[in-house]
């Protein structure tokens, strides 16, 4: 591989012995992953999950839900519609699993885009807590939305914003904030080669400068106490372990916390970023990363801000929730339907024809670019007769088939062609014999194996597609 002379010879300074093994790593094929949904799928399935996928079983080392593919995974997997499993760089898997998101935590993924970090921190919350998944591109936080929907994320809420604005909304909120830095990508030059251009053009010393600002912003957002996981896909130490020397010169009440349990990655030994991690292509089965666990030892306060989400109220909010309902009795078994009610008229949000449930007060966010809002769950339509609800497909991706009554639950083999025609939009039909327990008329749910796809219409046997146009496969 063609490599900047200049990069080459800082590697052959910092590597010395280990720099022909380095440079000669450039040459192999890009390491490729998937990782597993953790809110879908249960760790005693996972290696069955990745058979039916890869073909093979070779865990990603440093994660718990990560495994190794010589292929890419394909897009048209009704599995990775359903929200599964997500193709990622396995080394960037590192970064969600050293935040370790816990149900109950208000966590920040300040450069979400394409959004692999943020549906782990998401999954890993279990709907519990808030995910806000931050991107200041806003054509890159159109592909955040839609894999945060396709993960099955509840409790997520979008920003298209610069770090600025997010800390001077909501100083001192969050538990926990993760920066995969936008960096100089001398990590993905085998993978990119365009990344190599890119570099030419914003090298280290110019985009460190960038990396300073997002870590002194994000100091502002982060809880007393707090944690911060700074990375970036680059080896170069002036945005690496020189950054974090330098932030926690500025920052003395900020520690590195050690993660002795990460097997098969670089552990730094000495030095003021001790601790810090770093994964390099000749030493492990996977692109450049460096990834860096700060905690704040200041005394923990508690959070000053009206969190609690506020529900449209009213005789319109009213008449919608009624209609929601009535369209999921078609659907959820009882003990769900009653919990979802219970969510409904706590949480619900109703905006223009929108209608979403949100995790915590939506004036949280009040003169911030939001993309989405909490779970949208559909929107409501006026007839020449009626006013009708028509359910998202971002509902049905929340759902498991335990939650479905018998009588609307389809489960097609992830390899009938009926999953692939439903993925495409068109019409499909049923035969009563393999399905004698599914209803004559109504609403279904499809899915794969058991994981919902989306929602379709019955009528003796012929299933009206819901599939949304923007999503099925051409």
């Amino acid at each position: 591989m063609n490599l900047p002379e200049s990069f080459k010879n800082r590697m052959r300074d910092v590597l010395g012995s280990e720099y022909d093994d380095f440079i000669a790593s450039f040459d192999k094929p890009s390491v490729k992953g998937i990782r597993i949904n953790t809110q879908k799928v249960g760790p005693s399935c996972y290696e069955d999950i990745a058979a039916s996928v890869t073909g093979e079983v070779r865990r990603v080392p440093w994660t718990s839900c990560g495994f190794y593919t010589d292929s890419e995974a394909s897009g048209k997997d009704p599995y990775y519609h359903a929200g599964v499993f997500y193709p990622q760089d396995p080394s960037a898997m590192l970064p969600a699993q050293i935040i370790a998101a816990k149900p109950g935590e208000f966590i920040l993924d300040l450069c979400a885009a394409p959004g692999g970090k943020a549906c782990r921190i998401g999954e890993d919350l279990k709907g519990e807590g808030l995910l806000v998944a931050n991107e200041i591109n806003a054509e890159r936080s159109k592909a955040l939305n839609r894999n945060i929907e396709r993960s099955g994320i509840t409790n997520c809420v979008i920003l298209n914003e610069s770090p600025d604005r997010i800390a001077e909304r909501l100083p001192g909120f969050f538990d926990k904030i993760l920066i995969d830095a936008p960096c100089s990508g001398e990590g993905m030059f085998r993978r990119d080669p365009r990344a190599v251009k890119s570099w030419q053009d914003y090298g280290p010393e110019q985009i460190s400068k960038v990396q300073h600002e997002i870590l002194e912003q994000a100091v502002l957002a982060l809880r007393p106490g707090g944690e911060i996981v700074y990375s970036t896909c680059t080896f170069a130490e002036i945005e690496d372990e020189l950054m974090i020397e330098t932030f926690l010169n500025d920052h003395k009440e900020f520690v590195i916390v050690p993660h002795p349990e990460i097997s098969e990655i670089s552990h730094k030994q000495i030095g003021p970023a001790k601790d810090s991690m770093r994964i390099w292509p000749h030493k492990c089965e996977g692109d450049g990363h460096f990834c860096v666990h700060l905690k704040s030892t200041a005394a923990e306060v508690d959070r000053d801000f009206d969190i609690r989400p506020r529900p449209s109220t009213g005789s319109i909010a009213n008449k919608i929730i009624v209609k929601v309902i009535d369209m999921l009795k078609e659907v959820l078994d009882q003990d769900y339907l009653d919990a979802f009610r219970i969510r409904l008229n706590a949480s619900v949000l109703i905006q223009g024809a929108g209608i979403y449930l949100m995790p915590v007060n939506i004036k949280l966010f009040d003169r911030l670019k939001v993309v989405k809002s909490g779970l949208f769950i559909g929107e409501v339509k006026e007839t020449r007769t009626e006013r009708i609800f028509v359910p998202s497909n971002s509902l049905p991706l929340t759902l498991t088939a335990e939650m479905v009554r018998d009588d609307s639950l389809i489960i097609l083999g992830r390899d009938d062609d009926m999953l692939n025609r439903y993925l495409k939009g068109e019409t499909i039909v049923i035969d009563p014999n393999a399905h004698p327990a599914v209803k004559r008329r109504g609403y279904v749910l499809i899915t794969a194996d058991g994981y919902p796809l989306g929602f379709g219409k019955i009528n003796n046997g012929m299933i009206k597609n819901m599939y949304p146009k923007a999503w099925r496969l051409l």
